[in-house]
């Protein structure tokens, strides 16, 4: 908005207000004691267009953009911990009971027993937040002394960790909130209230699924894969639960019987032939190839709540594999053994299989 204030502009109008008849070339004593002025005004114009963009939902961003977001009652997610199952073992590898509050570590990160789950299986949370969490996998070390422990294991995500939400993903989903208009149970309050839940990447509403009075949730976890069990039992409880369906205990309203279910996945997999620049061989360019397609599927599983179906195309995907180091070209792509995109429907989303690469 004040581009045009520039140091030379304000200067320029302000030598301008000096009668003509006294000295204004630079290094005279009108032209010195104005430019400092120029200059700390020219700043000045600067910092007021920074905070006007601030004052926008649209260009602002940070502290500003939270504390904008919600004046509507949109506020940013924290970053989460990770929930995940442990499991433990006696010497005779048979179930063994650990105390609550017992913790164990791998990879340098490090999980605490929350609660029991059955003999020798527990809720573990990750002590440090994000999804750093999510990333492993295997034996456990005990930090606290354990009587009878032979082996522990950490296993399956109960509920992902997430980093804090970013600025751009915290902006599409205010102004879609906006927009959405929320109120009483429509679909837009829906897919208020659920995205704003912990470990929930995204949402679509089915109203009058099964009939009047009924909505179908369908989520994806914040790290855009297919829910847990465990997640989608604790939306289920926070919306609708089971054992009191349709009598306003959660916040779906009176009469809503809600249905919480995870996305289902359609596998890919992925066959193509690859011409190499020289040099390069298969083995060099295989794990970057599949970092590619699973990078491709993933950007299509972050918009999965924004379209009613998702199509996984072949030519973006080569267009990926092409900007691979050592990659000529890329043809004859087929997934799941043809040669055609695949359109899936509301509720799947595309997860990578297998790569296979020919010459």
């Amino acid at each position: 908005m004040y581009e045009a204030q520039t140091f030379d502009a304000i200067l320029l109008r302000m030598l301008g207000r000096v009668p003509a008849d006294m000295d204004k070339r630079e290094g005279s004593v009108i032209y010195d004691a104005l430019a400092p002025a120029s200059a700390e005004l020219a700043q000045m114009y600067a910092e007021l267009d920074i905070n006007y963009n601030l004052s926008f939902a649209d260009t602002s961003s940070g502290d500003y953009l939270t504390r904008r977001a919600a004046e509507h009652g949109t506020v940013r997610k924290t970053a989460t911990v990770a929930s995940r199952l442990g499991l433990f073992y006696n010497a005779a590898n048979e179930p063994l009971d650990v105390p609550i509050g017992s913790r164990y570590s791998i990879s340098g990160i490090n999980y605490s027993a929350a609660s029991k789950l059955a003999l020798g299986s527990y809720e573990l949370i990750c002590e440090t937040v994000g999804v750093v969490g999510n990333q492993h996998f295997g034996q456990l070390l005990p930090i606290d002394y354990v009587d009878g422990l032979s082996r522990a294991e950490l296993a399956d995500i109960r509920v992902p960790g997430a980093e804090e939400e970013t600025d751009e993903a915290l902006r599409a989903r205010f102004l879609a909130e906006i927009n959405a208009q929320p109120f009483g149970g429509n679909v837009g309050d829906y897919l208020e209230k659920i995205g704003g839940l912990d470990g929930v990447g995204g949402v679509k509403v089915f109203p009058a699924w099964a009939g009047g009075g009924t909505v179908k949730v369908t989520i994806v976890d914040s790290s855009y894969n297919p829910p847990t069990i465990a997640l989608v039992d604790e939306v289920q409880t926070i919306v609708d639960p089971e054992s009191n369906s349709g009598m306003g205990i959660g916040f779906a309203p009176i009469g809503h019987s809600v249905t919480v279910a995870g996305a289902a996945t359609v596998t890919i997999n992925v066959t193509t032939t690859v011409t190499l620049q020289s040099g390069f061989t298969i083995g060099q360019v295989q794990d970057n190839l599949e970092a590619a397609v699973e990078e491709y599927l993933l950007s299509l599983r972050r918009n999965w709540a924004n379209v009613a179906e998702t199509i996984v195309r072949i030519s973006p995907l080569e267009a990926r594999m092409l900007a691979v180091q050592g990659v000529a070209d890329v043809t004859g792509t087929l997934f799941n053994g043809t040669a055609a995109n695949v359109t899936l429907t509301e509720e799947q989303i595309p997860m990578a299989g297998t790569v296979t690469l020919l010459e």
